[in-house]
């Protein structure tokens, strides 16, 4: 049985969603053990002891949110050379188009050797206004589909071996 393990933070809702229907996919897949833990609470331990990884995040301020980032600054000495080669994944909510939240996490796992197995999945609220930014998110069905798919994705990978 292998072990994918999702790291997210979220503060309007829209990457818990997203997180979320990942493990729904993941879960309709045999072979594979999904867990979905808080940024804040995710330690090395959990990282070393996971087959395949996805991080997901809000866009703040063109950047991974702050708690995020803390999981990484705390997890990435502990575990460097120790998961080596492993897949992830990257998915960002973003309020413009997330594309440096994606790279921040891109170098961080390339620090870590990691394999990217998709391109990062990026759904985009549009939300511009301190109103929109700060609002809670509802993401879309088709969105929330693409999310199930690619947990789906890794989950059948990782069970067949493929990554």
């Amino acid at each position: 049985m292998k072990d994918l393990l999702v790291v997210y933070h979220s503060v309007t809702g829209g990457s818990q969603q997203m997180a979320q229907a990942l493990m729904e996919g993941a879960a309709s897949e045999t072979g594979t053990r999904a867990r979905l833990l808080h940024a804040s609470i995710a330690h090395a331990d959990d990282v070393i002891g996971a087959d395949a990884y996805v991080f997901a995040t809000p866009e703040n301020l063109a950047a991974i949110s702050g708690l995020m980032k803390d999981f990484f600054d705390r997890c990435y000495y502990p575990v460097l050379d120790r998961i080596s080669g492993r897949p992830y994944a990257t998915l960002i909510c973003a309020g413009s188009d997330g594309q440096n939240a994606a790279r921040q996490i891109a170098r961080i796992a390339t620090g870590w050797r990691l394999r990217p197995v998709a391109e990062p999945l990026i759904i985009c609220t549009h939300a511009q206004t301190a109103e929109a930014i700060l609002a809670p998110k509802t993401i879309g069905a088709a969105d929330l589909n693409r999310c199930r798919e690619l947990g789906a994705a890794l989950a059948s990978g990782l069970a067949l071996g493929i990554f």
